[in-house]
C-alpha cells in the first residue's frame, strides 16, 4: 500500500498523542484488557500485582499494535466507510508507513516484554494473537469471505487466553471455554452492527454477509448463533471459574439475548428499516453488555471464593 497512491495531502506534523493513540483503537483495546485481566484473576494461581499490572500492560499495547496495523492495511475501505473516515490515516493525520511502523515496533516490543515479565506461553499466544488479527483476518479472510467475521474472531477471543497464561503458564478447559464465549459471540454482535450500517460495508467491497447473502439470511444467522452461544455461556457455569451467582446471571442475560435475537429473525426488512433498525441497534447494545456481563460474574466468583460464596462450595 502506498501513501501517495490514494492520499496525497497528508501533513503528519498535526498528529499528536491523541492522533497515535486512537490508531491503538482503544474502544476494542479495553475489552482486549478487561478480558484478559479476568482470564489472569480467574485462573488458580496467584499473580503478584506488579506482574500482573505488567502483563496486562503488554497484552493492551499488543493489542493496540494489532489495532494500528489493521488501520494500516485497511486505510483504503476506511477512507469509505461512513464509521471509519475520521480515523488519523483517512483524516490525514498520521500516514500509512508510519502507522507500519508504529505497529510493527508495538508488536514485537509487546511479545518480547510479555515474554520477559511472564512467560513463553503467553508470550506466544500473543504472538499469534496479532498475526491472527493481521495476516488471517485483516488481510485475508475480511475482503474475501462472508465467514470473515466468524473465524477472524478468534483474534478478539484469545486475551483471556493469554490472561489465564500468565498466571498458570499454560492453556486449560475453563481458558478455553472464555475464548469460545467471545468466539461465539462475536458473529451476532457484529452482524447486528452490519445490518443497521446499511451500504458501508458494500460500497468498501467488504464481503460481509449481509453484501453477500442478504438481509434476511443475516438475521437467520444471528438468531442460530445465538442459539449455539447459549448452551456455550451457560455451562461455564457449572466449571471450577463458575458457581451459582454466574449460572443465574447467564441464564437471565441468554433469555434476553435469545429474545432479542428472535425478534431479529421474525421481523421483515421494511419494518426495520421503517424504524431507523431500533430492534438492531438495540440488540448490538444489549450485546455489549451480554459479554462484560459475563466476565464480571467470574470475576465476582473468583472474588467472593474466599468468603465462601464463590464457586461451587
Amino acid at each position: 500500500m502506498s501513501d501517495t497512491s490514494i492520499n496525497t495531502h497528508i501533513d503528519t506534523g498535526d498528529a499528536g498523542f491523541g492522533d497515535y493513540f486512537a490508531l491503538l483503537k482503544p474502544r476494542v483495546m479495553s475489552l482486549v484488557v478487561f478480558t484478559a485481566l479476568v482470564g489472569l484473576l480467574a485462573a488458580p494461581v496467584p499473580v503478584h500485582p506488579l506482574l500482573a499490572f505488567a502483563a496486562i500492560l503488554f497484552i493492551a499495547i499488543g493489542g493496540g499494535a494489532s489495532g494500528a496495523l489493521n488501520m494500516w492495511y485497511d486505510a483504503d475501505i476506511d477512507r469509505i466507510m461512513r464509521r471509519t473516515q475520521s480515523r488519523p490515516i483517512p483524516a490525514g493525520k498520521i500516514s500509512e508507513s508510519e502507522t507500519f511502523a508504529f505497529g510493527m515496533f508495538l508488536s514485537v516490543f509487546s511479545v518480547v516484554m510479555l515474554g520477559l515479565a511472564a512467560n513463553l506461553v503467553a508470550a506466544g499466544l500473543l504472538a499469534f494473537t496479532i498475526f491472527f488479527y493481521v495476516v488471517i483476518y485483516t488481510m485475508w479472510l475480511k475482503r474475501w469471505t462472508p465467514q470473515n467475521i466468524v473465524i477472524g474472531g478468534a483474534a478478539g477471543a484469545f486475551p483471556p487466553m493469554i490472561g489465564w497464561a500468565v498466571a498458570t503458564g499454560g492453556i486449560s478447559v475453563e481458558s478455553v471455554l472464555m475464548f469460545t464465549l467471545i468466539f461465539m459471540w462475536t458473529p451476532p454482535h457484529f452482524w447486528a452492527l452490519a445490518l443497521f450500517m446499511k451500504s458501508d460495508y458494500r460500497d468498501a467491497g467488504v464481503p460481509m454477509l449481509n453484501v453477500t447473502h442478504g438481509r434476511r439470511v443475516t438475521r437467520a444467522h444471528i438468531l442460530v448463533y445465538t442459539l449455539l452461544l447459549a448452551p456455550i455461556a451457560v455451562g461455564i457455569g457449572f466449571t471450577s471459574i463458575g458457581g451459582p451467582l454466574y449460572l443465574i446471571s447467564a441464564l437471565v442475560l441468554n433469555a434476553v439475548f435469545l429474545k432479542g435475537a428472535w425478534d431479529i429473525w421474525r421481523r421483515p426488512e421494511a419494518t426495520a428499516e421503517a424504524d431507523n433498525y431500533k430492534t438492531e441497534r438495540r440488540f448490538f447494545t444489549v450485546s455489549l453488555i451480554y459479554l462484560f456481563a459475563h466476565f464480571v460474574a467470574i470475576l465476582l466468583e473468583k472474588g467472593l471464593a474466599p468468603y465462601g460464596f464463590g464457586g461451587w462450595t
